[in-house]
C-alpha cells in the first residue's frame, strides 16, 4: 500500500508519523498536492494525506478538484479534532484523500492508519 502526502504544511512530520506507526506495511512519499492526487488517480498510490491550517482548503483542494469531494474527507479543523467514529465513516465510505489540522497530525494519522490498515 502507498500513502502519499500532500496539503501546505508538515509533510514531513506526516510522513515521519506514518512510518513510526505503519513501518514496512506501507510505502510513503512526499509530494506536492497536485502530483499527490495525480497518483490517487492515475492508480499509483492508495491514499492522500495533508495538512494546512484549516483541514479543509490547502490540505484538500487540489485533491477535490482532481479525485471530486466524493473521494475526500476533511478529518479535523481548528477546534474540531479528529473523531474515530468519523474517519471509521469515511474510511468505510471508500474516501481515499483526507485532509486535517497540523496539530492534529498524531491523532489524525494514527486513526487513519488503524482504520486503513484493519
Amino acid at each position: 500500500m502507498k500513502i502519499v502526502v500532500g496539503g501546505q504544511v508538515d509533510r514531513q512530520e506526516i510522513a515521519n508519523k506514518i512510518k513510526e506507526i505503519a513501518g514496512e506495511k506501507v510505502e510513503v512519499e512526499v509530494m506536492d498536492d497536485i502530483q499527490a492526487a495525480t497518483a490517487i488517480k492515475s492508480g499509483n498510490a492508495d491514499y492522500y494525506f495533508g495538512a494546512c491550517h484549516t483541514g479543509g482548503g490547502g490540505a484538500l483542494g487540489m485533491a477535490m478538484a482532481i479525485l471530486t469531494s466524493a473521494k475526500c474527507a476533511t478529518v479535523s479543523m481548528p477546534g474540531r479534532g479528529p473523531k474515530a467514529e468519523k474517519i471509521k465513516e469515511e474510511v468505510d465510505a471508500g474516501k481515499v484523500a483526507f485532509g486535517f489540522t497540523a496539530d492534529h497530525i498524531d491523532k489524525t494519522v494514527t486513526l487513519l492508519l488503524k482504520n486503513i490498515l484493519d
